[in-house]
């Protein structure tokens, strides 16, 4: 079964070649129907950790003849390696690259734009049951989402939009801030490390409010803000993803440090490092603060493509690949 997507800089319909795809759908649905126990072990954090290891960090996984190799079997440019190209010796070491952000990936002007915040595919959707971008309890259960004791963020997000950004395996895997705000929650919630794939998505695991991941709330109409209210950033962990890793930079990559409540947060700067494999990154919005871009709109109501997520969810919703600090949206004044 073919999963499908829109390239966003040139509207080409593009294969993926999803990572470990037959074996995802087997632990999805055999495995998941008839051992519940083994299904439940390799999802959990210890089986996920094995399975990240063997996979991102040892000479096994890597299967490598040279790093430019698997760099240009992954489409990777090498120029935009902040790094040399020869240290990235094992698919772990190429996952969490360091790239000239500030030239290959430019930050589009504007006070009041909001930016993807990672290298992603991207869905967008709304809360709002009268809204036609409506997607109730496909992606995530909501009332989770935000962890079961924070229900004032629950409630400040009620009947808003959202954004859920895939990120692949070869895909780089730094986030990036999608807005200028001041951190007024930050917080970790315990869960499982179910896999991101298309297949596990349709299958109602609804993984992004199930797995392990960590909560940014950020207040953007400050000074200086984006101006487009509250913001919360859920960084989602996923199988074989071991760890999410808060390392804001002001400049570059320069003296990364831990988040804090209190802190005033740069649009684009880095954030924080998946380490290692593919997850996910999901974006909240207040109702009525944003309005996405026309072409991330017309690319997922799309009848071509064969994107499993239309197959499964019987409309269309297809995928738009977006690069880390392009443009999403913009601020509706308010």
């Amino acid at each position: 079964m073919q999963h499908q997507y829109i390239e966003r800089q040139t509207g080409e319909i593009r294969n993926e070649h999803l990572f470990a795809d037959r074996w995802i759908r087997l632990l999805y649905s055999d495995v998941r129907e008839h051992v519940p126990r083994v299904f439940s072990a390799l999802t959990g954090p210890h089986g996920s950790s094995l399975l990240g290891y063997l996979n991102f960090e040892t000479r096994l996984g890597a299967r490598l003849g040279s790093a430019r190799t698997v760099l240009g079997h992954w489409g990777i440019d090498p120029a935009e390696c902040l790094d040399d190209p020869g240290t990235l010796d094992t698919p772990a070491k190429i996952f969490m690259r360091r790239i000239r952000y500030w030239e290959c990936r430019p930050l589009p002007a504007g006070p009041a734009t909001v930016v993807a915040p990672a290298d992603s595919r991207v869905l967008l959707g709304s809360l709002a049951e009268t809204a036609l971008l409506f997607i109730k309890n496909k992606f995530f259960e909501y009332d989770e989402l935000l962890g079961l004791d924070r229900p004032h963020w629950a409630a400040a997000f009620a009947g808003g939009d959202f954004a859920v950004f895939r990120l692949t395996p070869e895909k780089y895997h730094y986030n990036h801030l999608p807005v200028t705000g001041r951190v007024v929650d930050l917080y970790e919630i315990a869960g499982g490390y179910h896999s991101c794939n298309p297949s596990a998505v349709v299958q109602l695991v609804t993984p992004h409010s199930k797995n392990h991941r960590v909560v940014t709330v950020l207040d953007t109409d400050v000074p200086g803000g984006t101006g487009v209210g509250y913001v919360a950033m859920i960084e989602v962990a996923a199988l074989m993803v071991g760890e999410i890793v808060q390392r804001y930079s002001a400049r570059r990559y320069d003296d990364p440090r831990p988040l804090q409540e209190g802190d005033l947060l740069q649009r684009g700067q880095p954030k924080s490092l998946f380490r290692p494999g593919s997850s996910t990154v999901v974006l909240l919005f207040a109702p009525d603060r944003i309005r996405f871009d026309d072409d991330l709109l017309g690319n997922q109501r799309a009848t071509g493509p064969r994107s499993r997520f239309s197959q499964g969810f019987g409309r269309p919703l297809v995928e738009t690949d977006i690069p880390v600090r392009s443009r999403l949206g913009v601020a509706v004044e308010h």
